[in-house]
């Protein structure tokens, strides 16, 4: 059968599930054992056991439930509320002045989160009541929010390259490092908007607040050093070697509980909230990664990936056309699905294609989370907007349009790794 044929059909079959209100995991799963069953003559039962099985007993994986507890454990700390009153001070002098904020405390929570989600809702719960206290416009303070609520996707750790990685088989304590400066290059880009944004719109801006001495913003700073110590614990036992990816969630987890029993936030009951919230979003994401696994295995055997890559190859794209019809496919993929399944739905197709082009998979990591980023904001599956709606009550549109300035900030970021992928590989080369 024509291997046009077949992808329609499994296709199809994808839709038809995910429709019918199937989870994802079981849905991929499914699709796998259509196309196994139909176009292959190895036994589908016995793959799927087999494969389901040994994507589940990773060790690599293992980084991955430590960071989402880590990150459950911390949003039940006082660390928003300390970080606002850390970070006041210093931007008051900026164009935009308490909207950098939001930039500013998305890309801290980001180093000690992982989570897009989690990082948009604590930095929100934090900013957004105090800034529409202060007189700044809902729809800026919003859309920044938005845009940089993303940047847990990007900073390591992040629960997105640990997929990623494992789906690709490339180093995690690499990607993370590769992800440091793009991050911080997207967060200057987001900071650099709003102050053009500010410049342009005087008006809207509200005064600024009675100046502080040196002395007093290094007091309000000591706030910052339980995250700080936090970042440096968990990226420096990597970065350094002392310890893997999976050996430095450990270390987060141990030094979050640290810093909630300081705070004196831990308790019983929080203990609790917090195993048992990353034990159900782990469950989730392992479900997703047991049937992308299966699928990836039915795909190998049908052989579309091998075929989609000779098409393309005979097609005679170059790397940036071939990465051009990638982003755009996972801009709108981005419109139906989260980002976790979008990336292990799709890895055992565009891989090899990747490869055959000559893209480094390490470069190519980083590409996807800032595509995946983009969909975080684009309706109607955007997670950070199904965030933002439930703590503002604003519709999807609304809240597209505020983040649409964001989203094109993304695209630049990505033109720019593209330009210079020194941004990209600097770092993980040192290692």
């Amino acid at each position: 059968m024509n291997d046009l044929v077949i992808t329609a059909l499994l296709i199809g079959a994808l839709f038809a599930i995910l429709a019918s209100g199937v989870w994802i995991g079981l849905t991929l799963s499914g699709v796998a054992w259509i196309g196994m069953q139909m176009f292959s003559s190895r036994p589908a039962g016995d793959a799927m056991a087999v494969t389901i099985w040994g994507s589940s007993s990773s060790w690599t994986l293992t980084a991955l439930p430590l960071f989402i507890w880590m990150g459950e454990i911390l949003f039940r700390t006082r660390l928003s509320n300390d970080m606002f009153r850390g970070l006041a001070p210093w931007v008051q002098a900026l164009p935009g002045r308490l909207l950098h904020t939001n930039v500013i405390g998305c890309t801290i929570f980001a180093a000690v989160s992982g989570s897009s989600a989690a990082t948009c809702a604590t930095i929100g719960k934090m900013t957004l009541p105090e800034l529409k206290r202060r007189g700044y416009p809902d729809d800026i303070a919003i859309g920044s929010l938005a845009g940089a609520g993303t940047l847990g996707l990007l900073i390591p750790p992040s629960i997105i390259m640990i997929v990623y990685g494992v789906s690709a088989d490339v180093s995690i304590a690499k990607l993370f490092m590769a992800g440091v400066l793009p991050g911080l290059l997207l967060a200057g880009l987001f900071s650099g908007y709003l102050a053009v944004w500010a410049l342009l719109n005087p008006g809207r801006v509200p005064p600024a607040d009675a100046p502080m001495t040196l002395v007093q913003k290094l007091r309000e700073s000591r706030h910052l050093i339980p995250v700080v110590l936090l970042i440096v614990a968990v990226l420096g036992s990597i970065y350094t070697g002392v310890a893997t990816a999976t050996e430095a969630a450990g270390v987060g987890v141990l030094g979050s509980l640290v810093l909630s029993a300081l705070q004196g936030s831990l308790s019983w009951a929080t203990f609790k909230e917090s195993l048992m919230g990353g034990t159900r979003l782990y469950c989730m994401i392992a479900l997703i990664l047991a049937g992308a696994s299966f699928l990836t295995l039915a795909m190998g055997y049908i052989g579309l990936p091998r075929h989609l890559a000779e098409w393309i190859g005979s097609q005679n794209l170059a790397p940036v056309a071939l990465l051009a019809v990638l982003m755009v496919f996972y801009i709108v993929l981005g419109c139906f699905l989260d980002g976790i399944s979008m990336v292990v739905l799709t890895m055992g197709v565009i891989l090899p294609t990747v490869q055959k082009a000559g893209i480094d998979l390490i470069w190519f990591g980083i590409f996807i989370v800032l595509v995946v980023e983009m969909a975080q904001i684009t309706p109607p599956v955007g997670f950070n907007l199904f965030v933002l709606q439930g703590m503002t009550k604003r519709e999807i549109s609304w809240l597209s349009k505020v983040a649409l300035p964001f989203f094109l900030l993304m695209v630049l970021a990505v033109g720019l790794i593209w330009l210079f992928p020194g941004i990209v590989t600097a770092l993980p080369a040192r290692m």
